[in-house]
């Protein structure tokens, strides 16, 4: 089977993203807040407006595809061919007025993603990836990610969304990494992830995502030379505890640091 997916068709997604999104961005707008009691997991009319708009796109394109989105859930029952979307990775950030959010994107052939995007709507940039490599388009200036060649832990920049998402155990693993590493930052979400493709920071490490949150930025890290997979080195279309690092060799200090192989 042929599938073309290609830059224009990113374009086109992104545009749509930023067409539902920015009228909402930094404007007041009603929150509802679909977590457990246990941490605060707002949702807004943005995200919803997306995700349907983007649905709707990828449906009236490849109407034997399935889609998966994070707020209404699967379409659709192929097996081979899946489109998983977050509308708005990042909304404490969006409802906070703080441009690090993105809209991700990705489509998995038999269980492997292998083209994605993530897309800035107010920056007007769009990081993807398509068969040939991983791209930022902005500006109508396309340019190739490729990840910077960090392999020791002592020079690593290393990333992560909060300290508070992790659980006792996995901030345990955590810290032992962060004691290791150069420099480490936190709170831009998936902007961390298409920063380590563009070479400009070397590991980025979170707990429990969902397939949706990850779907679209794996081919982006994978086609721009990074490595990116579970804690115990599995494959991460499934979500879980996700590691991306920008080697191979910094991968395994950093998984061997963590101490989750056993797991």
């Amino acid at each position: 089977m042929v599938i073309e997916i290609n830059k224009d068709f990113f374009v086109a997604l992104s545009s749509i993203a930023k067409r539902e999104s920015l009228s909402f961005f930094r404007n007041p707008l009603m929150i509802t807040d679909k977590g457990d009691h246990l941490f605060f997991d707002p949702v807004t009319i943005a995200d919803l407006r997306i995700e349907r708009e983007l649905t709707n796109y990828i449906s009236n394109h490849f109407p034997d595809h399935a889609i998966y989105g994070e707020e209404e859930g699967k379409k659709g029952e192929n097996a081979d061919c899946l489109w998983v979307i977050d509308p708005i990775d990042g909304t404490r950030s969006f409802i906070s007025g703080i441009p690090v959010w993105g809209t991700l994107v990705g489509f998995l052939y038999k269980g492997l993603a292998i083209a994605g995007m993530m897309a800035q709507p107010f920056t007007e940039e769009l990081f993807y990836a398509v068969a040939d490599g991983s791209f930022l388009f902005h500006n109508n200036i396309e340019k190739r990610l490729v990840v910077r060649k960090t392999v020791n832990l002592s020079d690593a920049t290393l990333f992560s969304t909060a300290p508070s998402l992790f659980d006792t155990r996995t901030r345990s693993s955590f810290f032992k990494l962060e004691e290791a590493t150069r420099l480490t930052r936190f709170g831009v979400d998936c902007y961390a992830f298409v920063m380590l493709a563009a070479g400009f920071i070397d590991l980025v490490v979170e707990s429990s995502l969902k397939a949706h949150d990850i779907g679209g930025i794996i081919p982006i890290i994978e086609n721009a030379g990074g490595v990116i997979t579970t804690w115990s080195r599995k494959r991460p279309e499934n979500g879980g505890h996700i590691i991306a690092a920008a080697t191979k060799d910094l991968h395994e200090a950093a998984i061997q640091k963590l101490g989750w192989s056993d797991y």
